[in-house]
């Protein structure tokens, strides 16, 4: 968009798309096929790998690396049931802050925040095929390895590991330097 800032040396692949007043940092790459909604930024010296898709108000950080596929800020799961048993979108008006030194594996999923702000905390490593729901924050320095699901407004602390597999339920807190075997 033409009211979007590029810092200097941004790299912007064939086919992507940067929103209204999106701002990316100096450095930073963008690579094909990369959807970067409205009013998002983008720290200096991150990557976009193809095909990533960021929604509208997200916030990355610095030295942010994103793997292809992955999409930072749709909607959470929230449905409220109906008397006719139908259930009713509850809006998800929130947002993503991923901060900075983060990596985030192929084809995983941060849900925005249904209000506030869903929280990536510096360091964190996320590996491949991870679903992180509404309002969860995940503590510095935290590794998750692939097809994780952590349930919305979950707290985990900082310097945990979680094994490959690990369903995590929701609004739960788990305190620092915790260790979840895989499967768990």
């Amino acid at each position: 968009d033409a009211t979007a800032t590029l810092g200097k040396d941004v790299f912007v692949g064939a086919f992507s798309y940067i929103g209204e007043k999106a701002v990316i940092g100096d450095g930073a790459q963008i690579h094909p096929q990369v959807y970067i909604g409205a009013n998002v930024q983008i720290g200096s010296g991150s990557v976009l790998h193809p095909g990533v898709k960021v929604y509208e108000n997200c916030v990355i950080g610095n030295e942010v690396v994103i793997h292809a596929g992955t999409v930072i800020g749709s909607d959470g799961f929230g449905f409220a049931p109906k008397s006719d048993g139908a259930y009713t979108k509850v809006p998800q008006l929130g947002n993503v802050i991923i901060e900075d030194g983060v990596e985030i594996g192929a084809n995983t999923t941060i849900d925005r925040a249904t209000i506030g702000s869903t929280l990536i905390r510096r360091g964190v490593k996320l590996d491949n095929l991870i679903q992180v729901a509404h309002n969860v924050e995940i503590g510095a320095h935290t590794v998750i390895a692939a097809q994780t699901g952590i349930s919305g407004s979950t707290s985990i602390g900082e310097q945990v590991m979680i094994g490959g597999q690990v369903g995590v339920a929701g609004h739960l807190h788990i305190g620092h330097k915790v260790k979840i075997g895989a499967q768990s």
